[in-house]
């Protein structure tokens, strides 16, 4: 499933596209993607100029200068293609290439900018494990797809501090309450695999077992929320790199997929300087972990 920094590159793939732009016509080709499309979905979304692009942890939000705001989920295999005149592009980079089949566009936007310019925004899922839904936008925090989410890892409140707090007094292995979309949204398994191996911290070591007592700082906090936003942040920017060449000769997407210095690296010597350690998987609730169990404890 693409996780956050897909996403967020999604995003800003296609916010100069949307924002500014008004819906002239919108194509629904069937009746469901994971769950039905809401009724009259094609006729409100009709004529709405789109005022901004969100994201709230792996979802995105279209802001319209009316009611409703649509809400977005890519699924496992979702992904927006850009039409303008005869060029094709796909904002962002994922690990697994994203399908360009026509057989599955599901959704197609038509968009005139404000300079006139038209554009097709086509919506292609082949799995259709992905969404699209309505909120109210006094509402759009206590829709049941957001409700509930913690915090944001990209934003300014995410630290050790935080992080501590979250952890103290839970049992969960360290990865599961990373994976956890009520502690901290927007996290996946590839880049907490990634975060918790530059932290040297083991998967499996309970999460409360790095938190420090109230009032008190953790080393083991600090770094591994340094890591968090470091693995992120260069996650974004790779992808934002790609933006620029979105389907190569050899059709591989983005870059950071390149850069991975545990996920997917079973048996491999791990990277880390002097730690003469070999990259190992397990399985840890149905998903697979990759760390290094000479460095990370």
């Amino acid at each position: 499933m693409p996780e956050l920094p897909e996403v967020e590159t999604v995003r800003r793939g296609l916010q100069p596209v949307f924002e500014g732009s008004r819906i002239v016509a919108v194509e629904q080709r069937r009746p469901d993607l994971r769950f039905p499309f809401p009724a009259d979905f094609a006729k409100r979304l009709t004529g709405r100029e789109v005022i901004s692009l969100g994201r709230r942890a792996k979802y995105l939000t279209v802001h319209l200068d009316r009611d409703p705001v649509l809400i977005c989920h890519l699924g496992m295999s979702g992904s927006f293609r850009v039409e303008t005149g005869t060029e094709s592009a796909v904002p962002g980079t994922f690990h697994h290439e994203r399908s360009k089949d026509a057989a599955h566009d599901h959704v197609v936007f038509r968009l005139k900018g404000r300079e006139g310019v038209e554009h097709r925004v086509i919506f292609n899922d082949p799995r259709r494990f992905g969404f699209m839904l309505f909120a109210e936008a006094a509402q759009l925090d206590t829709h049941p797809s957001l409700a509930g989410l913690g915090v944001e890892p990209t934003g300014n409140a995410f630290d050790g501090t935080l992080l501590s707090d979250l952890f103290r007094g839970r049992k969960v292995p360290l990865k599961a309450a990373l994976l956890d979309q009520r502690l901290i949204a927007g996290l996946g398994n590839i880049y907490v695999c990634e975060a918790l191996w530059r932290a040297g911290l083991s998967p499996r070591r309970a999460a409360g077992s790095i938190a420090a007592a109230p009032g008190r700082r953790s080393a083991r906090c600090d770094k591994l929320a340094g890591a968090i936003r470091d693995v992120i942040a260069e996650a974004i920017a790779a992808g934002g790199s790609s933006l620029r060449d979105y389907v190569r000769a050899d059709g591989s997407l983005g870059y950071f997929q390149h850069s991975f210095s545990v996920y997917d690296r079973e048996g491999e010597p791990c990277p880390k300087p002097g730690c003469g350690g070999t990259i190992s998987r397990i399985v840890q609730s149905g998903r697979s972990t990759f760390y290094c169990p000479a460095c990370q404890r």
